[in-house]
């Protein structure tokens, strides 16, 4: 996989380079709410610029039906750029029409533009090839090199993603050779102990790295929705709390086959309760109370883990030398729901071990509750692209990037 250094060496100066970036960042109206991700491919745009490249910018945010909406409009994602990198960039209302030809055979060396969100066009993420095809050639059109530095969605067979790097000389930004790098520890030579603290709603979407992470890690601490099923594959009463009832059979085969083959599969003792799910816009009162794992309610449901799960989840992360953490531990955007998450960010904050946070609502988290998001070790822009190379999958988008 070519770099992004080894790019710059062979210079860049007057070349119009198409960087893939993720721009998919959350927003209130037209109002950013969390710039990480624009950050985060800061340094490649600004390298690029730097070195006199004429730097076309481009991503999706959030899922369009093919056409243009004006709510994902990248307009805001550009504005911010912008004010990141201290100049002017220029935006383009469309992916591959007038607006688009025009403002790339506008710019200078050394200046950046933004076009439109590339899911406004149904070429996009088609799974037609011809169809996919035809849209990575007309975003061929618009440059000489492409640069892929969007992780969030190398794991997606996308025109931009997959069948432009095909089209065009092409190498690795900086925030994919990073994350790269910092996933290769989680699977090559890893530093033991290895923890992985596993979250987030659906245990469905999380059941392919379990079974991946087995044969690998030590300890696995569940949290979040996800473990309300594994609470009830064991026969606990969970009341209204999260439940994906189809799979409990999976989830039994996991408990069995970590107690086979030594690890050590971690689940809450108690948790947080409430008579209904909190509102999240008010952040009122929702009266919530610890109970023992096995005794929720009927007429609660579980929301967090409890005090006594915090202290232990924080014990095993202690002696850690390595530790993965993806998906929140209750629903941290509450403040009655948060201190499981945040028990586990500053676990992970006080242990010596290399620590990744794995993107996604664990990655907005950090950043919602307060935390210097410098001290955690890694924190990947994207969640679902790091659980499927953990998994052990081929990810079209580093796939492509290899000459």
């Amino acid at each position: 996989m070519k770099t992004i250094d080894e790019l710059l060496a062979e210079g860049v100066a007057g070349r119009r380079v198409f960087v893939r970036a993720d721009l998919n960042v959350p927003l209130d109206g037209t109002t950013i709410t969390d710039d990480g991700r624009i950050r985060a491919v800061l340094p490649t745009v600004k390298a690029l610029a730097d070195a006199g490249a004429r730097v076309v910018v481009a991503s999706h945010l959030g899922r369009p039906k093919g056409v243009p909406d004006p709510a994902f409009s990248l307009a805001p994602a550009a504005a911010r750029l912008g004010e990141l990198l201290g100049s002017a960039v220029a935006f383009a209302t469309d992916t591959v029409g007038d607006s688009a030809r025009e403002t790339v055979a506008g710019l200078a060396d050394g200046q950046v533009a933004v076009i439109e969100n590339l899911r406004f066009n149904a070429g996009e993420t088609s799974k037609d090839d011809v169809e996919r095809g035809a849209f990575a050639d007309r975003l061929a059109r618009l440059a000489d090199v492409y640069v892929g530095d969007g992780f969030g969605a190398v794991h997606r067979k996308h025109a931009s993603v997959y069948d432009l790097p095909a089209r065009l000389p092409h190498a690795a930004g900086f925030l994919i050779a990073t994350e790269v790098g910092v996933l290769r520890k989680l699977t090559e030579d890893v530093q033991r102990p290895y923890v992985v603290a596993l979250g987030g709603a659906k245990v469905s979407d999380k059941l392919a790295v379990i079974d991946e992470l087995l044969g690998k890690a030590d300890r696995i601490l569940i949290g979040g929705g996800m473990a309300y099923t594994f609470l009830k594959a064991k026969g606990y009463e969970i009341g209204g709390s999260l439940l994906q009832e189809d799979q409990i059979p999976a989830v039994q085969e996991y408990v069995e086959r970590a107690e086979k083959t030594g690890v050590e599969l971690v689940l809450p003792v108690d948790v947080v309760v409430a008579p209904a799910f909190p509102d999240l816009k008010t952040k009122a009162p929702a009266n919530p109370a610890a109970v023992a794992a096995d005794a929720v309610p009927a007429d609660r449901m579980g929301l967090d883990i409890g005090p006594e799960t915090r202290k232990l989840y924080a014990s095993k992360i202690t002696d850690a030398a390595t530790v993965f953490w993806n998906g929140p531990m209750g629903v941290f955007e509450h403040p009655d729901f948060a201190e499981g998450t945040k028990a586990v960010a500053q676990a992970l904050l006080d242990s010596p071990a290399f620590t990744v946070v794995g993107g996604g609502d664990s990655a907005a988290a950090v950043r919602l509750l307060g935390f210097d998001e410098t001290a955690f070790g890694h924190i990947s822009t994207g969640g679902g692209a790091s659980l499927e190379y953990l998994e052990g999958k081929t990810l079209p988008g580093l796939a492509a990037l290899e000459d």
